[in-house]
Protein backbone atom coordinates (compact mmCIF):
# COMPACT_ATOMS: atom_id res chain seq x y z
CA UNK A 1 0.00 0.00 0.00
CA UNK A 2 1.34 3.39 -0.89
CA UNK A 3 -0.12 5.41 2.00
CA UNK A 4 -1.53 4.98 5.50
CA UNK A 5 -5.09 5.95 4.60
CA UNK A 6 -5.28 2.88 2.35
CA UNK A 7 -4.17 0.74 5.29
CA UNK A 8 -6.93 2.32 7.39
CA UNK A 9 -9.48 1.57 4.68
CA UNK A 10 -8.43 -2.07 4.49
CA UNK A 11 -8.26 -2.57 8.25
CA UNK A 12 -11.56 -0.78 8.91
CA UNK A 13 -13.22 -3.19 6.48
CA UNK A 14 -12.19 -5.97 8.90
CA UNK A 15 -14.37 -4.22 11.49
CA UNK A 16 -17.26 -4.06 9.03
CA UNK A 17 -16.90 -7.80 8.34
CA UNK A 18 -16.83 -8.38 12.12
CA UNK A 19 -20.38 -6.94 12.23
CA UNK A 20 -19.41 -3.89 14.28
CA UNK A 21 -22.11 -1.35 15.05
CA UNK A 22 -19.47 1.35 15.63
CA UNK A 23 -15.99 1.71 14.12
CA UNK A 24 -13.84 4.45 15.66
CA UNK A 25 -10.78 5.73 13.82
CA UNK A 26 -8.21 7.98 15.49
CA UNK A 27 -5.20 9.61 13.85
CA UNK A 28 -3.01 11.27 16.46
CA UNK A 29 0.32 13.03 15.93
CA UNK A 30 2.41 13.73 19.02
CA UNK A 31 4.79 16.66 19.51
CA UNK A 32 7.65 14.18 19.03
CA UNK A 33 6.39 13.16 15.57
CA UNK A 34 4.95 9.80 16.60
CA UNK A 35 1.85 9.03 14.58
CA UNK A 36 -0.72 6.72 16.16
CA UNK A 37 -3.46 5.13 14.07
CA UNK A 38 -6.15 3.48 16.17
CA UNK A 39 -9.07 1.42 14.91
CA UNK A 40 -11.52 0.29 17.55
CA UNK A 41 -14.75 -1.62 17.00
CA UNK A 42 -17.49 -3.35 18.92
CA UNK A 43 -17.65 -6.29 16.51
CA UNK A 44 -17.45 -10.01 17.18
CA UNK A 45 -13.83 -9.88 18.35
CA UNK A 46 -11.17 -12.55 17.93
CA UNK A 47 -10.42 -15.66 19.91
CA UNK A 48 -7.07 -15.85 21.70
CA UNK A 49 -5.98 -18.44 19.14
CA UNK A 50 -6.76 -16.19 16.16
CA UNK A 51 -5.28 -13.14 17.91
CA UNK A 52 -2.03 -15.07 18.42
CA UNK A 53 -1.66 -15.85 14.72
CA UNK A 54 -3.37 -12.89 13.00
CA UNK A 55 -0.09 -11.12 12.18
CA UNK A 56 0.86 -14.01 9.91
CA UNK A 57 -0.06 -13.52 6.24
CA UNK A 58 -1.40 -17.07 6.27
CA UNK A 59 -4.05 -16.33 8.88
CA UNK A 60 -7.44 -15.16 7.65
CA UNK A 61 -11.08 -15.73 8.47
CA UNK A 62 -12.07 -15.38 4.82
CA UNK A 63 -13.13 -18.43 2.87
CA UNK A 64 -12.46 -16.83 -0.54
CA UNK A 65 -8.68 -16.89 -0.12
CA UNK A 66 -6.06 -18.40 2.14
CA UNK A 67 -4.02 -15.27 2.94
CA UNK A 68 -4.74 -12.08 4.84
CA UNK A 69 -2.18 -9.35 4.25
CA UNK A 70 -3.73 -6.26 5.85
CA UNK A 71 -2.47 -6.65 9.41
CA UNK A 72 0.94 -8.16 8.48
CA UNK A 73 1.61 -5.38 5.95
CA UNK A 74 0.65 -2.67 8.45
CA UNK A 75 2.84 -4.30 11.11
CA UNK A 76 5.80 -4.34 8.72
CA UNK A 77 5.29 -0.68 7.74
CA UNK A 78 5.18 0.23 11.43
CA UNK A 79 8.39 -1.72 12.08
CA UNK A 80 10.17 -0.07 9.14
CA UNK A 81 9.18 3.37 10.45
CA UNK A 82 10.45 2.68 13.96
CA UNK A 83 7.05 1.89 15.46
CA UNK A 84 4.92 -1.13 16.19
CA UNK A 85 1.46 -2.62 15.93
CA UNK A 86 -0.56 -3.96 18.83
CA UNK A 87 -3.88 -5.75 18.90
CA UNK A 88 -6.32 -6.32 21.72
CA UNK A 89 -9.48 -8.29 21.15
CA UNK A 90 -12.13 -10.10 23.11
CA UNK A 91 -14.77 -12.39 21.65
CA UNK A 92 -18.16 -10.68 21.72
CA UNK A 93 -16.68 -7.31 22.76
CA UNK A 94 -14.60 -6.09 19.82
CA UNK A 95 -11.08 -5.31 18.72
CA UNK A 96 -8.59 -2.46 19.07
CA UNK A 97 -5.66 -2.10 16.69
CA UNK A 98 -3.00 0.51 17.47
CA UNK A 99 -0.29 1.25 14.92
CA UNK A 100 2.52 3.68 15.73
CA UNK A 101 5.05 5.13 13.31
CA UNK A 102 7.85 7.65 13.62
CA UNK A 103 7.15 10.30 11.00
CA UNK A 104 10.84 11.32 10.99
CA UNK A 105 11.71 7.93 9.51
CA UNK A 106 12.40 7.90 5.79
CA UNK A 107 10.34 4.70 5.68
CA UNK A 108 7.19 6.28 7.15
CA UNK A 109 4.44 6.25 4.54
CA UNK A 110 2.50 9.49 3.94
CA UNK A 111 -0.93 9.75 5.51
CA UNK A 112 -2.64 10.04 2.14
CA UNK A 113 -6.27 10.94 1.51
CA UNK A 114 -7.84 10.44 4.92
CA UNK A 115 -11.00 12.34 3.91
CA UNK A 116 -11.41 10.09 0.87
CA UNK A 117 -10.90 6.98 2.99
CA UNK A 118 -13.57 7.93 5.53
CA UNK A 119 -15.97 9.02 2.78
CA UNK A 120 -15.43 5.70 0.98
CA UNK A 121 -16.07 3.72 4.17
CA UNK A 122 -19.30 5.59 4.87
CA UNK A 123 -20.59 5.52 1.30
CA UNK A 124 -19.82 1.79 0.92
CA UNK A 125 -21.56 1.06 4.23
CA UNK A 126 -24.40 3.64 4.36
CA UNK A 127 -26.63 1.79 6.82
CA UNK A 128 -24.19 0.33 9.28
CA UNK A 129 -21.82 0.48 10.99
CA UNK A 130 -21.48 4.02 12.24
CA UNK A 131 -18.03 5.59 11.94
CA UNK A 132 -16.22 8.15 14.03
CA UNK A 133 -12.99 9.91 13.19
CA UNK A 134 -10.78 11.84 15.59
CA UNK A 135 -7.75 13.70 14.27
CA UNK A 136 -5.35 15.52 16.55
CA UNK A 137 -1.96 17.21 16.32
CA UNK A 138 -0.39 20.28 17.89
CA UNK A 139 -2.13 22.26 15.13
CA UNK A 140 -5.64 21.29 16.19
CA UNK A 141 -8.28 18.63 16.60
CA UNK A 142 -11.44 17.53 14.83
CA UNK A 143 -14.24 15.02 15.38
CA UNK A 144 -16.54 13.36 12.85
CA UNK A 145 -19.45 11.08 13.76
CA UNK A 146 -21.95 9.52 11.37
CA UNK A 147 -24.48 9.20 14.20
CA UNK A 148 -24.73 12.99 14.36
CA UNK A 149 -25.06 13.21 10.58
CA UNK A 150 -27.81 10.57 10.53
CA UNK A 151 -29.72 12.47 13.19
CA UNK A 152 -29.45 15.75 11.28
CA UNK A 153 -30.45 14.17 7.96
CA UNK A 154 -33.52 12.42 9.40
CA UNK A 155 -33.51 9.37 7.15
CA UNK A 156 -31.66 10.67 4.09
CA UNK A 157 -29.19 7.91 3.09
CA UNK A 158 -25.52 8.69 3.71
CA UNK A 159 -24.60 7.50 0.22
CA UNK A 160 -26.63 10.15 -1.61
CA UNK A 161 -24.27 11.96 -4.02
CA UNK A 162 -24.83 15.37 -2.42
CA UNK A 163 -24.14 13.96 1.05
CA UNK A 164 -20.97 12.21 -0.14
CA UNK A 165 -19.70 15.43 -1.76
CA UNK A 166 -20.48 17.42 1.39
CA UNK A 167 -18.75 14.83 3.60
CA UNK A 168 -15.62 14.81 1.45
CA UNK A 169 -15.36 18.60 1.34
CA UNK A 170 -16.08 18.99 5.06
CA UNK A 171 -13.53 16.36 6.08
CA UNK A 172 -10.86 17.84 3.80
CA UNK A 173 -11.43 21.31 5.28
CA UNK A 174 -11.14 19.99 8.84
CA UNK A 175 -8.19 17.61 8.33
CA UNK A 176 -5.96 19.91 6.24
CA UNK A 177 -5.10 22.39 9.04
CA UNK A 178 -4.35 19.54 11.47
CA UNK A 179 -1.99 17.48 9.29
CA UNK A 180 -1.39 19.58 6.15
CA UNK A 181 2.26 20.22 5.42
CA UNK A 182 3.25 17.56 7.96
CA UNK A 183 1.83 14.26 6.74
CA UNK A 184 -0.18 14.85 3.58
Amino acid sequence: MRDLSLHLLDLAQNSVRAQAALVSLSVLLSDEGILSLIIEDDGCGMSEELLARVQSPFATTRTTRKVGLGIPMMAENCRLAGGNLSLQSQVGKGTRLTATLNTASIDCLPLGDLAGTVTALVSANPDKPDFTLCCRSTKGEMQFDTREIRQALQGVPLNEPEIIAWMMESLQEEIQPIFGGVLL
